[in-house]
């Protein structure tokens, strides 16, 4: 059976623990690209296209946390990827904490970047509501203009700032609405974070309006066995702001975690 979700599945099965990378909201898989062309060379590396977004199919409606997850669970079982570190930026954080919760046995790594475990506030919750129904409305590019230079840094390389662009304006309405109301309707995830039994790594660009540091120091304080590395001079995307330095934190705590017993 041909998995529901297009995928990159790049690298060789070593002894390296694979890496899953889960992409955020409005993006797709490419936004891995500095990480997959890194990493590939010495593991395992798979990222999805979520549901809604890049090349997988679009189911409109709404797309709750648990459906990105419940994909990804699939698609690696049809992969045949047991276990792995499991990386989310974003929406895509808060994925990878609801896959901890769902299959967390599976998981000997849990890498968060730029994202935070708190449910949605009521006002945060019409907020969601409404840009979904204007995406529907109006489409992607006025609201990718919008939020370009909070998404990456006003100071950013103008061809980050272009694929950052091009990914948003690439996106199906229909597959971001769904997944905005989804996310409005998200649970608290600090309870998972507390009982999180694996290494994780915590990452965040200094100058992030959407999940400033504080956010990932209060996660940080939460897990039990967390590192923090705040990355300058990076918005909410530091691993395409900042590729060198985020893939320099991301390879230390690889190798941390395939020094551990299995």
């Amino acid at each position: 059976m041909s998995p529901f979700l297009a995928y990159e599945d790049k690298g060789v099965d070593t002894s390296a623990t694979p890496l899953v990378l889960v992409h955020g909201h409005p993006f797709d898989r490419t936004m891995w690209t500095p990480q997959l062309e890194e990493f590939s060379r010495e593991r395992r590396v798979v990222a999805p296209d979520l549901r809604g977004y890049g090349a997988s199919p679009v189911v409109p409606g709404i797309t709750p946390l648990a459906g990105f997850a419940a994909d990804i669970e699939a698609l690696l079982d049809e992969l045949k990827v047991d276990t792995f570190v499991l990386a989310g930026l974003s929406m895509g954080g808060q994925i990878a904490m609801e896959c901890y919760d769902r299959f967390g046995d599976r998981v000997r790594g849990l890498v968060l970047a730029d994202t935070f475990p708190t449910p949605e506030t009521d006002e945060g919750r019409a907020w969601r509501n409404a840009m979904a129904d204007r995406l529907l409305r109006e489409g992607m590019r006025g609201y990718a203009d919008e939020v370009l230079e909070k998404m990456v840094a006003p100071y950013a390389a103008p061809e980050v700032k272009a694929d950052v662009h091009r990914m948003m304006t690439a996106t199906p309405p229909e597959g971001a609405a769904a997944a905005l109301r989804g996310r409005a309707e998200r649970p608290d995830y600090r309870p998972v974070l507390s009982r999180v039994t694996v290494p994780a790594l915590v990452v965040v660009g200094t100058d992030d309006e959407y999940t400033p540091v504080a956010d990932a120091e209060a996660m940080h304080a939460l897990l039990p066995d967390s590192t923090l590395h705040v990355i300058d001079h990076a918005a909410h995307m530091p691993n395409l702001e900042r590729p060198a330095e985020f893939n320099a934190a991301l390879g230390a705590f690889l190798r941390a975690v395939d020094a551990r017993p299995a």
